[in-house]
């Protein structure tokens, strides 16, 4: 395989896949992963040229590593890793749900950093290699609401720097690794659209923003000169105004207020 590869966790579907399409519309070879979403990933893999479809549970570290170990061992240029696969389930701080803390942890924290480590010991690629973790504009503009789900992604993000001071020092000067801060972009557990609508535009421009333009930046970090260890936040400024809750819920307030 000539073309250049990158592999999408949870890709089936809503961001993941938006950034599946980028990369496949700049005719790379897509690996998009997915859990549940077969149907979906197969439909997209059918859009794209020459994509393909793998399929594992994240919650299972050892299924995680050895979807990453047996990639490697069959992609020749295997050049980005896009961590975008995340659960999200209601629990705040004033009342810690383990089951959902546990869950929360693994998927969207340790299962993104030790497939990182694995691409990095392992992948080979003609150019520098990059890893980009989906976290979240929540780990610069905190609120009690879905307590494990931000605490997870804080723990990714405090990974990124880390994980890039380690790559370069172990020789890899081309290698990256980015946070891609995505804020609320699509809609989420029960919203409907006129919610999301609202909730969506409480942010510094009052603009929704697209799943395509974090699409965008995921092409911008894997392809251009940025320098590692950094994050870069897609939100239209949500990160800049402070929110004492989720805006799920502060636009169920306003509206109830109007």
């Amino acid at each position: 395989m000539s073309r250049p590869a990158v592999l999408v966790t949870g890709g089936a579907r809503r961001i993941g896949a938006a950034i599946a399409r980028r990369f496949g519309e700049q005719g790379w070879h897509v690996v998009i992963h997915c859990h549940r979403s077969r149907s979906e990933a197969e439909a997209l893999a059918a859009e794209l040229p020459g994509a393909e479809v793998v399929a594992c549970d994240l919650a299972d570290a050892d299924a995680a590593l050895s979807l990453v170990e047996a990639l490697a061992a069959r992609l020749a240029d295997w050049r980005v890793l896009v961590n975008s696969a995340s659960i999200l389930e209601p629990d705040g701080a004033t009342g810690l749900d383990l089951t959902t803390y546990q869950e929360a942890m693994q998927v969207n924290a340790a299962a993104p950093a030790l497939m990182a480590q694995a691409f990095l010991a392992r992948a080979r690629a003609t150019a520098g290699r990059r890893v980009i973790q989906l976290t979240d504009q929540k780990t610069a503009n905190p609120n009690p609401d879905f307590f494990s789900y931000t605490m997870s992604k804080h723990a990714l993000a405090a990974s990124v720097p880390m994980l890039d001071m380690q790559a370069r020092g172990e020789g890899g000067a081309d290698d990256r690794i980015y946070a891609l801060a995505p804020g609320a972009i699509l809609p989420s557990l029960d919203q409907s659209g006129a919610e999301a609508e609202l909730s969506h535009r409480l942010n510094l421009l009052g603009r929704r923003t697209g799943a395509e333009e974090v699409a965008d930046a995921a092409w911008l970090l894997a392809t251009g000169p940025l320098a590692g260890g950094q994050t870069l936040y897609v939100d239209s400024g949500q990160h800049l105004v402070p929110q004492p809750r989720d805006v799920i819920y502060l636009a169920r307030e306003q509206a109830g207020a109007a």
